[in-house]
Formats: C-alpha cells, structure tokens, sequence
C-alpha cells in the first residue's frame, strides 16, 4: 500500500468501530478454536500491530510487516517480534513452527494467493490453525479497493476453494459484517452516482463511531458459531491434517 494508506490505518486502527468490533468478532472465534496451552500464534501483515494485543491473549506472539514504518510502530507498541516478510515466499521462519497462523486482510493483497494461502499452511504445525479474513463480492469493489491496493474480493465458495486446495480442512467458513451490509452498499452506491472517490474508513463522529461498532460487534457469537448468510467480508478457519 501507499505510505498514505498505512498512516491512516497506523491513526485509525484503536479507536475505528470497525477494527474495534473485528476485533471482538475475531477473539470470539479464537476462543473456539482449543488452541493448546501457550500457543505459538503469527500474524501475517500485521500493520501497526492493532491486533496483537488480542492475539496476546492466547498466546506467544509473533508478527511480520513488510512497511519499515509500520513494523517499527507496532514493535514499540507491543513489545512483540515484529520481522519484515512478504507472501507468499518471503517470510523468515521454518515450516510448522505455529499453532495458529492468522493473516487478516491481507491475502487480497497478493498477486499470487494460492501461493499466499498454501505458505500460511505450511508455516502451521500439524493439527494447528490458518485463520484468515478477506473482502467480500467482487460487485462491490470501489475506489477503497484501489486505494489500498486489493487485487481482487471474494465470494465464499471460491474462498473455500483456495482455502482447502491449500491442503486445508475448513472447520468454520462464514459471512460477517452482516447486519450493517445494507448500509455499506447504499454508501458505496450513492458515492459512485456523486463521483466520489474517498475511501471507506474515514473515522465517524464519537456518538456514530460507538453506534457501528456495537452493531458490527453484535455479529461475535453467530461468526463463532452458527455463521452467516452475506457480509461484507469472509472469515475462514481452518486446520493443517494432523499427521500424528
């Protein structure tokens, strides 16, 4: 992404309803997962590391970013190792060396997310986890997508596909920011008719910012457990076959 782009994700990404409430979304769903005691977790993408403190709760945490800056900041943030890499070939560890491998919001990135998912699985240990999260319909890619460099966004049966042609067994596949999808969609309807060319993520005022995010993180439980029908992104956890 351009240097633009990452420090406003860096400004956005504590305070912002919809990184708050993808936050608790995603906590809900790791607390399903049985990881094992002190589990080794990577995140792949990490950014100015808004998710790590989350992820510390479940385990030892590692990181990479390929943005210097960004790297650095989340560093000093968390006190995590935070490593350069990039996917799907430049990534600084051995095979099987995590119990849970997260990249969220990060393989609609790359040019090549076959080999992007196939290199989350082969950096997780037999029987661990690859947890990732991408945009969703392609009908519905905007000026944001070009702004943050998104190759292309997902249906979910063709997510699935990559996913499991990675090697990958799906244990829980689904939909999420859901309830406020109708609203996104007029948005992104009513900018196109005006010729609006903004980004999505501008920060909403207190009152609206704490509204969204209580809405958005409502979804927790049903993208844990029962899942959902349409949204405007895809959560997909999944495991390495366990060859023990």
């Amino acid at each position: 992404m351009e240097r633009a782009i990452y420090d406003h994700l860096r400004d956005l990404d504590g305070e912002h309803w919809w990184f708050v409430a993808r936050r608790r979304i995603l906590g809900r769903l790791i607390q399903t997962l049985g990881l094992p005691a002190q589990p080794r977790i990577l995140e792949i993408g990490c950014g100015a590391g808004g998710n790590i403190p989350l992820l510390k709760q479940f385990g030892d945490v590692q990181a990479v970013e390929p943005d210097e800056e960004s790297r650095l900041c989340a560093a000093q943030r968390t006190g995590v190792p935070v490593h350069g890499g990039l996917l799907p070939d430049g990534l600084p560890f051995p095979a099987e060396s995590f119990d849970l491998v997260c990249a969220f919001d990060v393989v609609e990135h790359v040019d090549d997310d076959k080999g992007a998912v196939r290199a989350l699985a082969t950096l997780a240990k037999p029987g661990a986890w690859v947890l990732t999260t991408v945009p969703a319909y392609q009908w519905l890619w905007s000026r944001h997508d070009e702004l943050h460099h998104h190759k292309r966004r997902y249906v979910l049966p063709e997510y699935r596909r990559l996913i499991e042609g990675a090697g990958l067994t799906i244990e829980r596949a689904t939909y999420f920011n859901t309830l406020l999808f109708p609203a996104a969609v007029a948005q992104r309807q009513v900018k196109r008719w005006r010729g609006d060319d903004s980004p999505d993520d501008a920060m909403p005022s207190k009152p609206l910012n704490r509204l969204l995010q209580s809405i958005f993180a409502l979804e927790a439980p049903f993208v844990a457990h029962a899942g959902l029908p349409f949204g405007m992104s895809i959560a997909v956890a999944a495991r390495k076959d366990d060859r023990s």
